[in-house]
């Protein structure tokens, strides 16, 4: 019991947004902490475990918190992780030093597809830039992402590769 219930744990966590090519790839090797008020269900077989009453998750960089989380597993293996909250968080330093956080009431990880769903009120942040919107889905193997088109409204910033500022028009050297 106590190994499916670490190897559930471990994909719960890890896979979360792991999957993303710029996540910090050491973290996977450091210890997880899953913290949670209370815990419901089981972690072999076929069936669902509740994490409730505030989860706290880290391994390395990682940090996710939510109000709750649902395993879903199939053969004792996670196949869905769903985690709930106003907001759940999630941050993460990727490998070139930088910092990615992610926010949304709803954070869905299909582990079979790879597929991320973050759903009401999300923002993604990072050095790169921001995405901000009701709806978005993450392809963790493509890295296709999909947001909008649901009659709200998508907002992403890039940011300039180069951030050296560059003098004002009529600025230039004296």
């Amino acid at each position: 019991m106590k190994t499916a219930t670490s190897r559930a744990l471990l994909v719960l966590a890890s896979l979360v947004l792991a999957g993303s090519a710029l996540a910090r790839s050491s973290d996977r090797n450091e210890p997880m902490t899953i913290d949670a008020g209370a815990q419901s269900g089981t972690l072999t077989g076929d069936g669902k475990t509740t994490l409730s009453q505030g989860v706290i998750i880290t391994q390395g960089t990682l940090d996710l918190r939510s109000a709750d989380a649902e395993i879903h597993l199939r053969g004792g293996e996670p196949v869905r992780v769903i985690f709930n909250g106003r907001q759940a968080t999630m941050k993460q330093q990727l490998d070139d030093g930088s910092w990615m956080d992610a926010k949304a009431d709803r954070i869905d990880y299909d582990v079979t597809s790879e597929i991320i769903t973050l759903t009401g009120n999300y923002n993604v942040v990072s050095a790169r830039g921001t995405n901000a919107g009701q709806r978005m889905v993450y392809n963790t193997r493509t890295g296709e992402m999909n947001s909008g088109g649901d009659g709200t409204r998508v907002r992403t910033v890039i940011q300039p590769k180069n951030k050296t500022a560059t003098p004002a028009a009529g600025q230039g050297k004296k």
